[in-house]
């Protein structure tokens, strides 16, 4: 997406790290050309990360996130650090904010910690205007493999040599992956997709995926005609040819299914998801690990929206009531919701993780690789 409505999920994320008072703050008013975080003397003025989106050209929608400082001391400055180190798990591309005279072990750590994320780094020297940043200093962290810059938010100079350097670290570095849905169908083709109107189908709108979807098969220059599963047969009947591709919402496959000739292929919005922001092959293999579930079993299921429940809601209801019928035995569930991810997943025996709409692919798959790593299956569901 190129518009400036682009959804959270499809900007490429941008961390501004830092100790505290390095001008992080400073940097992305001035990036952004905007006052968009509050700047002050006063050590740990930023609190929680402060998020801003716009158009970075050519890459597209960004977005921009003002973090704390990662030394803050205190109880509550604890708390301040460890949100932002929540934080890395989504970031495309992380600003390492500090001084000439300010490059030590928390910089490196810092460094070391996003390199092992496989996540771009551009160590920015700020306030380049009041202390200079040493050549042999830029070199030596060139060396270690990131990207420096001497910058200064109050006189702009480097700023355009910084959006040059970002630039190129999204373009070589950012994580790629196929398109949502119009890579399998061909442009003139056509598309039917299936969207029940439910209890939990938002008033008025329809959700995230199935928005998305229609957006990128009109991007591949595809037709789409949407329908509900009331009314798939008359549509079906209605088209001259049989569509390149019918996709529906997991809860009516049971009656989509017998509907849909043989020869059209057939999938879900979930299944896309997997494919788009996640790891089909690792989320398949999740999904068949679910047989295996024993009594007593733990499962975590995780929500990336953040919605109040509704009657029969398929992640906290409808999935625990069919898992458990499976097994035909009680299991233990657990739900987490929006940017919340437990740090520890061994005491899980299956990780059930929604489409991932609201996340970006970094995130999603940042949480897919922490599941593989401690040996627990994890599929999807939406």
């Amino acid at each position: 997406m190129k518009k400036a409505t682009a959804l959270r999920g499809d900007r490429a994320h941008i961390g501004i790290l830092g100790r505290r008072n390095v001008g992080k703050s400073s940097l992305v008013n001035a990036l952004v050309r905007q006052d968009v975080a509050i700047v002050s003397e006063t050590p740990g003025t930023t609190t929680d990360p402060v998020a801003k989106p716009m158009e970075l050209q050519p890459v597209g929608p960004v977005v921009f996130i003002d973090t704390a400082g990662f030394d803050d001391v205190g109880d509550l400055g604890g708390l301040r650090a460890e949100r932002t180190r929540r934080m890395l798990d989504r970031l495309d591309l992380a600003l390492l904010v500090t001084g000439a005279d300010g490059w030590g072990d928390e910089e490196r750590c810092m460094l070391a910690e996003m390199q092992g994320r496989r996540v771009p780094v551009v160590v920015v020297f700020n306030r380049s205007d009041q202390v200079p940043a040493p050549a042999e200093l830029m070199d030596r962290v060139r060396a270690c493999g990131a990207a420096a810059v001497a910058t200064s938010a109050v006189t702009g100079a480097g700023l355009d040599d910084l959006r040059a350097v970002i630039v190129a670290g999204l373009q070589t570095e950012g994580e790629t992956g196929p398109p949502l849905v119009r890579d399998l169908v061909p442009a003139g083709g056509t598309a039917v997709l299936v969207v029940p109107v439910d209890e939990e189908a938002p008033v008025g709108r329809l959700i995230m995926p199935q928005v998305q979807a229609i957006r990128d098969l009109l991007d591949g220059d595809a037709a789409c005609l949407v329908v509900k599963e009331t009314g798939l047969a008359s549509a079906l009947a209605s088209l001259r040819e049989p569509p390149a591709l019918v996709v529906t919402d997991s809860q009516a496959f049971a009656q989509v299914a017998p509907l849909v000739p043989a020869a059209v292929p057939l999938t879900g919005f979930s299944v896309l998801m997997a494919r788009f922001r996640g790891d089909l092959r690792l989320q398949a293999e999740g999904a068949a690990a679910a047989a295996r579930l024993g009594p007593g079993a733990r499962v975590l299921v995780a929500e990336a929206c953040t919605h109040h429940p509704v009657e029969d809601d398929i992640g906290r209801e409808k999935i625990p009531r069919w898992l458990t019928a499976h097994v035909g035995a009680p299991l233990e569930f657990t739900t987490v919701q929006g940017h919340d991810f437990p740090a520890d997943l061994a005491e899980y025996d299956l990780v059930i993780h929604c489409g991932g709409c609201t996340l970006n692919r970094r995130e999603v798959r940042t949480r897919l690789e922490r599941c593989r790593r401690a040996g627990v299956p994890v599929t999807n569901y939406g």
